[in-house]
């Protein structure tokens, strides 16, 4: 009878919770820290509880990040947990919108942010420097104009090497060819933005150039980066399988396959372009750039 009666306070238990958290991660707005902590007790007496899992790009949320990617890496570290709450961001733009800024703030990771416009690099550190939860032990934040060449030797720099918890790449331009050549660090989980108007199937790139500058339009960053196709199979040979994209579909996240969770598993690309954003990018705003040069990988 108390088994019976227990398994049943536990059910309504975790019904209540699973209302509570869902609402709580629609939510594109502030989130404070103590109710990412109790969202992230949700999601594992859930699990404990053999819940069903909600839709992946379902439980973002946006504290400092562009869009809602703040809830979606807090809902992958709160089911997988971390080990040395370390991130890396390379383009980190002013540390007010970036995918680091949350966890370093909120939940005392450490950080290496790396920009190459000196005006962000400046206003980031003066963003840490005066935040009550950072001004003690702010992120390293570098300038430095990022390469094939010189992404491992800049990392090393700043004696970070070997496991990290996070890898944030974001430059609108050459990160296919960064992350193909970044080997010192070893993230459990890579976020990364694709071009999403190159739609699920093409496999290509822009062409390396250590110069390449993004070409925009009214809607954004249109001939930059590469196909999330493209990223996925880069992802295979690195060891990593995709896990799903933000809901937009313009940043994709990447776990390592040695991390195992059933609320975690491989999707495909196709099945991330549902969105009307994404949608309208592939049949209005292609079109646009579908003559410039992509390399086939």
């Amino acid at each position: 009878m108390l088994k019976k009666l227990i398994k049943k306070l536990s059910t309504l238990l975790s019904i209540g919770l699973q209302k509570q958290t869902k609402a709580l991660s629609e939510q594109i707005g502030t989130v404070s820290a103590i109710e990412q902590i109790n969202i992230g007790l949700s999601y594992n007496l859930l699990n404990q509880n053999n819940a069903a899992p909600s839709p992946f790009n379902s439980h973002g949320f946006k504290v400092y990040s562009q869009h809602e990617e703040d809830g979606l890496i807090w809902y992958i570290f709160s089911l997988i947990g971390a080990t040395n709450k370390q991130c890396v961001e390379v383009c980190a733009g002013n540390g007010v919108e970036c995918n680091s800024a949350n966890l370093i703030v909120n939940h005392g990771w450490l950080g290496l942010l790396f920009d190459g416009d000196a005006a962000n690099v400046k206003s980031a550190r003066q963003f840490f420097h005066n935040h009550p939860s950072t001004r003690y032990w702010p992120p390293t934040i570098k300038h430095a104009w990022i390469t094939k060449n010189n992404i491992n030797q800049l990392i090393l720099d700043e004696r970070v090497e070997g496991e990290i918890d996070l890898l944030s790449l974001d430059i609108d331009g050459i990160d296919y060819w960064l992350w193909k050549e970044l080997t010192v660090v070893k993230p459990r989980l890579v976020v990364l933005e694709f071009n999403h108007l190159l739609g699920p199937e093409r496999s290509v790139t822009v062409p390396y150039r250590e110069d390449f500058k993004a070409e925009f339009t009214e809607w954004g960053s249109d001939y930059a980066g590469a196909s999330l196709n493209a990223f996925c199979k880069l992802a295979k040979k690195k060891g990593y399988r995709l896990i799903g994209t933000n809901r937009y579909a313009t940043n994709a996240f990447f776990l390592r396959e040695d991390i195992q969770h059933k609320w975690l598993p491989e999707v495909q690309p196709k099945d991330c372009f549902q969105h009307p954003r994404a949608i309208f990018g592939i049949e209005k705003r292609f079109p646009l750039i579908k003559d410039k040069t992509w390399i086939e990988v």
